[in-house]
């Protein structure tokens, strides 16, 4: 890489990023002073770290953003890397996908739900957990005390319409706003009493249900009395369940890390008024040079930067300090709107704390090495079968297969999936309609479809690499689905194309018979081998993705088709009804009564769409063919 000149860089803050030769950015940094910290990469090779060493050979370029301090320079680190994973970078991955408690606030009507993935505004969330079941036992007892709605938005609305509650109504487990049995201004209090409760605010509630027991008792309304008694041991059994660990005052964060030279585990418990009301756990992969310390400063980088303010304690505990403490509580204060501390706990509760949660890491990293042995040496055993099967110079660590569906001629799709080191690797998945062939020649559509995988290959090849390419890599093998023709079709348009050094093959399901260019006789893989395994994964995968998509177009073509043939159902209420119903099948699940009270649809139209519905299949039979 050409050094740019030491007086070309600034002295400011900033963000800089190592691109290769294709333009793909592979390291992204951040830095008080630019020129000082860039200078340290154009040293002699032999005094950089072996990971930095490699990522210094790979690079061809270095660019910079300049900002105005040391906390928008970690901001704009943190946005590039998340923008373009960068392959120099540490990677985290949650170790497993933990559930949250959520209460949609941002509703008219807000309703508790159990989710995963990622957070919304207007949302808040209490985790996360490590079982669903153990929120959902909570949950079920809660509600008791606090009937807020739990049930789905098109549930709702269809007994608002129905004027009828639902079950949890009947079992005093939701006040049924949508029947009107409770105002809004009551509904509001029963959710911001929940809200404070799962904050840890919990000795208003339990007060004021043993004041209104002792009341109700007095007044001799014994039913009444039984009732709050009920609510108030549900309650203290949902206290019960968190661990008290703190003075009932303190919110925090613990940070627990367990290590080794090339991966960590990193435990996060959170505590809320002195009791643990969750935990996450993330795996590191270290293909960066970084000590404890770093390691810590990006943790904590990675855990709060994207997070809400409510979010941030007003103290973390840390096992080290990070490698620089004023500035991770600059960062951590800027996401808070509010003082920050990061410490060491040096003795006492907090320290005996720290040891705990950093046991579950050390637990948590202990099974994870153990699951990644096992998983990757049977991996790393079939990839290697593959290759001496098919005669590769190398084991085929990127494999893209193909498979065409159609039926009778019609709606003809393919599919692309992606496996990276044997593991499925969805986001690279793809799905194709076929445009310009008419009538069924799967040979045709096969050559379709790499044609125009294989050419934006090149494309985006020839353009330089950007954020948001989609076919930005060549596979190690190009497999697909079918016999010696869908072979020959597949070398044709790689020869056309000019990347015959790509590597290809085709598996026919009669036999499980695998083909390759130039032999005559097909590749006969003992039925045992984890090399036919591997391909029969990957094949079954495309098929499976192929038939998905061609059954999803069949759909919303029958589902456009039977609505249309609806006396009086324009596109507006056609529209309407799939929105909030969501499928023709749900439709057809619906009474005549039902239809008929609908406000906005009328009469006639319900009940011609109920005779419609029922009158039998909308579209031909048959069965997708693949």
């Amino acid at each position: 890489m050409q050094r740019p000149e030491a007086g070309s860089i600034p002295t400011t803050p900033g963000s800089y990023q190592f691109k290769d030769a294709r333009g793909r950015v592979i390291y992204v940094g951040k830095a008080k002073s630019l020129r000082s910290r860039l200078s340290n990469y154009f040293g002699p090779p032999d005094s950089l770290l072996p990971r930095t060493r490699q990522m210094v050979a790979v690079a061809a370029t270095v660019e910079w953003i300049e900002v105005s301090n040391e906390v928008e320079a970690l901001f704009l680190e943190y946005n590039l890397i998340k923008t373009h994973h960068p392959r120099f970078n540490i990677r985290y991955k949650d170790d497993k996908s933990y559930p949250y408690l959520a209460v949609t606030l941002d509703e008219e009507w807000p309703r508790a739900m159990v989710t995963r993935g990622a957070k919304r505004k207007g949302v808040r969330y209490f985790g996360p957990y490590a079982h669903a079941y153990a929120i959902r036992e909570t949950l079920d007892l809660l509600l008791r005390t606090f009937p807020i709605r739990t049930c789905t938005n098109a549930k709702f609305d269809r007994h608002q319409r129905l004027g009828r509650p639902c079950l949890y109504a009947h079992i005093e487990k939701c006040a049924a706003p949508c029947v009107g049995d409770v105002t809004a201004e009551e509904y509001a209090g029963l959710v911001a009493e929940l809200v404070t409760f799962l904050d840890g605010e919990t000795a208003p509630v339990v007060d004021r249900l043993e004041r209104s027991m002792r009341e109700a008792s007095g007044e001799m309304e014994y039913e009444r009395a039984a009732r709050l008694r009920d609510q108030l041991t549900s309650v203290r059994k949902a206290i019960e369940r968190q661990q008290m660990v703190a003075p009932k005052e303190e919110n925090l964060d613990v940070i627990g890390l367990a290590e080794d030279e090339l991966e960590a585990s990193v435990q996060l418990f959170f505590v809320r008024k002195g009791r643990v009301v969750g935990r996450r756990g993330l795996v590191v992969d270290k293909v960066e040079d970084l000590d404890t310390p770093a390691l810590i400063e990006r943790t904590l980088e990675q855990l709060y930067a994207g997070a809400p303010p409510e979010d941030v304690p007003r103290e973390v505990l840390v096992p080290v300090e990070p490698a620089d403490p004023a500035l991770a509580e600059a960062f951590l204060s800027e996401v808070r709107g509010a003082r920050v501390r990061v410490r060491v706990p040096q003795r006492g509760e907090k320290r005996e704390l720290l040891a705990t949660v950093t046991r579950n890491a050390t637990d948590a990293f202990a099974q994870h090495k153990l699951r990644r042995a096992s998983d990757h040496n049977a991996r790393a055993r079939a990839l290697t079968a593959l290759q001496e099967a098919l005669g590769l110079t190398e084991a085929p660590l990127r494999i893209e297969c193909f498979d065409i569906s159609n039926l009778q001629g019609t709606e003809i799709v393919g599919s692309m999936v992606v496996m990276e080191d044997a593991l499925a690797k969805r986001s690279d998945y793809r799905r194709f309609k076929v445009r310009d062939q008419e009538g069924q020649d799967d040979f045709a559509a096969m050559e379709e479809v790499l044609t125009r995988r294989f050419q934006r290959y090149l494309d985006e090849r020839d353009e330089g690499a950007r954020a948001g390419k989609r076919f930005a890599y060549p596979p190690n093998l190009l497999v697909v689905d079918g016999g010696r023709g869908q072979l020959n079709v597949a070398v044709r348009v790689l020869e056309e194309l000019g990347l015959e050094d790509i590597a290809v093959a085709s598996l026919a399901k009669r036999l499980e018979e695998v083909y390759l260019p130039h032999r005559a006789e097909p590749v006969r893989i003992a039925r045992d081998s984890g090399a036919l395994y591997l391909l029969q994964q990957v094949r079954d995968e495309a098929h499976r993705f192929a038939i998905t998509y061609h059954r999803k177009l069949r759909e919303k073509k029958a589902t456009v088709s039977v609505l249309d043939e609806v006396p009086g159902l324009g596109p507006t209420r056609r529209t309407r009804l799939l929105r909030e119903f969501g499928s023709v099948k749900k439709l057809r699940e619906m009474s005549e009564e039902d239809l008929v009270e609908l406000a906005w649809l009328p009469e006639n139209v319900g009940r011609a769409l109920h005779e419609r519905l029922h009158s039998g299949s909308p579209a031909p039979g048959g069965r997708a063919r693949s």
